[in-house]
């Protein structure tokens, strides 16, 4: 059995973006459309790399992340990777990315009100712009 907690930022990320793809697809239907080219287009604005470096830029500034949780945001921040999104500067990457480790750590760690919370936030973040 693996030790999430001991996982790289990196490996946290890859979970933790396919989970919040999938909770904001779902958060979408449940909104009532159903247009794939719509939902397509609306859940872009809330999973791209620029969405996600300001979601956990407002989460960390207003101290809404626990001091374990903010250990993971900087594992994944400080995450080597070979892989760069294209079209995004560094910084934005490396802040999505820490995003994506935070998202990933709770859901291998099965922390489901935390990971609704967090999900809650970040949708009332981007909808607020």
């Amino acid at each position: 059995m693996v030790d999430y907690k001991l996982l790289n930022g990196v490996a946290l990320a890859y979970i933790g973006d396919s989970y919040y793809d999938m909770q904001i697809r779902h958060y979408l239907i449940n909104k009532g459309l159903t247009k794939v080219n719509q939902l397509h287009n609306l859940a872009t604005k809330y999973v791209s790399a620029a969405s996600q470096a300001k979601v956990i830029n407002d989460m960390v500034q207003n101290d809404l992340l626990t001091p374990e949780e903010l250990n993971i945001v900087k594992r994944g921040r400080n995450a080597k990777s070979n892989h760069k999104k294209q079209n995004v500067d560094v910084l934005t990457y490396k802040h999505s990315t820490s995003f994506e480790a935070l998202i990933g750590y709770l859901y291998l760690l099965e922390k489901k009100s935390r990971l609704e919370t967090l999900i809650t936030t970040s949708i009332k973040i981007i909808e607020s712009w």
